[in-house]
């Protein structure tokens, strides 16, 4: 928004400078991103095998455990099945485990049906305390599925569009941790999975921030309806007008369409808190570089685990450290 308000005159607007204050425990946390120091706990080799299973079929080999650590490394080093059964047996036998190794087949099969332990959106709180209340930021982005690369295509053009799925997330503001996830088909509507989004929120909600994209009355409701006090701060579009009951009970978008219109949308974006909303796409961006900005998996459940994994590793390498920067200009 404030790029588009200032279009015409951006080159004289000086771009901020900022100094991050945390340098060294910030620059430690990068590089223990990449480190390769693996271990595993007694627990661990204790329950790398699946328990038997009582119910007529096949007996799995490997449990939950040894699958979600195998695809955890994976999405780590954007491995392939093959590299990723490769790895995990390198690193068993430097280790010396009396352990076997899930090859790349079982792999892909048990992802399919491996449940994944969805964010925390609690970890805040302290023993014997209620969760204090979440400033959560909501957005979407695409990523892509397996198909012709993007050389082939604009070198010999394709019969049909490049598949892609749409990834939304919500993100606590106040500790850049991704507390909800959820993958849809391209053509869902951002404001649709707005239920489903709150739904993976256990914690309390202060606010919920989104783009216009979420100017819904459903997401409205949607958040009234679980959580009452929240705040919701979304940009009402240029056209929108005032409720029939705006004078004598105004809504939450009542209110602010009246503050836009007496600071302007600039001012309204400082005085809501809207501004803070470049968190999520800061966090979209992470995705993509640390990540990528495509989907290996070929099916619906296998893409869904690909993403809860990768949202795993995203908030376990935002716990080991953040920068916090100030404005020096």
């Amino acid at each position: 928004m404030p790029f588009k308000a200032n279009a015409p005159r951006r080159h004289h607007i000086p771009k901020q400078r900022r100094r991050v204050t945390n340098w060294a425990e910030y620059d430690a946390a990068l590089r223990e991103r990449g480190s390769l120091t693996v271990w595993f706990t007694e627990a661990a080799v204790a329950a790398w095998e699946a328990e038997p299973r009582t119910t007529p079929g096949g007996q799995p080999h490997y449990s939950s455990l040894a699958i979600t650590t195998a695809l955890t490394l994976k999405a780590v080093f954007r491995l392939a099945l093959r590299q990723t059964e490769g790895l995990i047996g390198s690193i068993i036998r430097l280790l010396g485990l009396a352990l076997s190794v899930p090859d790349h087949t079982t792999l892909s099969r048990r992802a399919e049906t491996l449940e994944v332990p969805r964010p925390r959106s609690d970890s805040r709180t302290d023993a014997g305390r209620d969760p204090e209340p979440l400033h959560l930021l909501v957005d979407s982005t695409g990523l892509k599925l397996c198909g012709p690369g993007e050389w082939l295509i604009e070198k010999h053009g394709t019969r049909r569009r490049r598949a892609w799925r749409k990834l939304h997330i919500g993100v606590d503001a106040d500790t850049g941790r991704i507390v909800a996830a959820s993958l849809t088909t391209h053509d869902t509507d951002d404001g649709a999975q707005v239920g489903p989004l709150l739904d993976q929120v256990a914690a309390p909600l202060a606010s919920f921030t989104g783009d216009g994209a979420y100017d819904q009355d459903g997401v409205y409701a949607s958040v009234a309806e679980r959580h009452p006090g929240a705040r919701v701060i979304v940009p009402p579009r240029s056209t929108a007008v005032p409720s029939v009951a705006a004078e004598t009970a105004p809504t939450q978008r009542d209110r602010h369409l009246e503050l836009i219109a007496e600071k302007g949308r600039m001012g309204w974006q400082k005085a809501s808190g809207y501004t803070r909303r470049a968190l999520a796409e800061a966090t979209i961006s992470r995705f993509k570089r640390v990540i990528g900005d495509g989907l290996r998996s070929h099916t619906d459940q296998r893409q869904a685990t690909e993403m809860d994994v990768a949202v795993q590793v995203l908030n376990r390498m935002q716990e080991l450290g953040r920068p916090k920067s100030v404005r020096i200009a």
